[in-house]
């Protein structure tokens, strides 16, 4: 069965290769939420945006001294692996820019995706399961919005668990079994 995780990313610019992905936070959709993967990377090119990093409260300095980003990428790959055997299903509040960061990652420094070739977005699947397009998911959360993307994730992954328990959101959520 897939096992759905929820992503949150940070990054120094609008776009991967030309900008840097500085950090990233997964979890595990299910009950307790306790199966969490974390990274902070070093950036890989000269350009950043000083705005876009400030969103994140991180300076250039810090950045600088970040994890190695292959080193990074393939520490998460070995952590999907062992969370979901089968299939990760990739989510998150803003597909279109978290994907992009993951996708391009993974492919340049690993060169495979292991969530393959789609994701999900939150806010659509919500704006459906409500049947209503101006409607938004974010009351859902109850980890506070921060930034930080593991909390950001978790709060994300707080309401999708929301929208399947409360209500009604099909099939099920279960990830399969949890590594020994």
């Amino acid at each position: 069965m897939s096992c759905w995780i929820m992503i949150d990313i940070e990054a120094d610019g609008p776009i991967p290769g030309d900008y840097s992905m500085v950090s990233f936070g997964a979890v595990v959709v299910e009950p307790g939420l306790s199966r969490r993967f974390q990274a902070r990377l070093r950036p890989i090119s000269e350009r950043w945006v000083p705005e876009a990093l400030a969103v994140s409260g991180l300076t250039r300095e810090q950045t600088l001294a970040f994890d190695d980003p292959a080193a990074a990428m393939q520490g998460f790959a070995d952590w999907l692996a062992a969370q979901a055997p089968d299939q990760p299903r990739f989510v998150s509040d803003n597909n279109g820019f978290d994907w992009q960061f993951i996708n391009w990652y993974f492919h340049h420094f690993l060169g495979r995706n292991p969530f393959g070739h789609s994701s999900t977005n939150l806010g659509s699947l919500y704006k459906g399961l409500v049947k209503d397009t101006r409607q938004n998911f974010k009351h859902l959360r109850r980890t506070p919005h921060t930034h930080d993307p593991l909390d950001d994730a978790l709060g994300n992954a707080e309401a999708l668990l929301h929208m399947h328990s409360e209500m009604g959101l099909l099939p099920s959520l279960a990830a399969g079994p949890k590594p020994a």
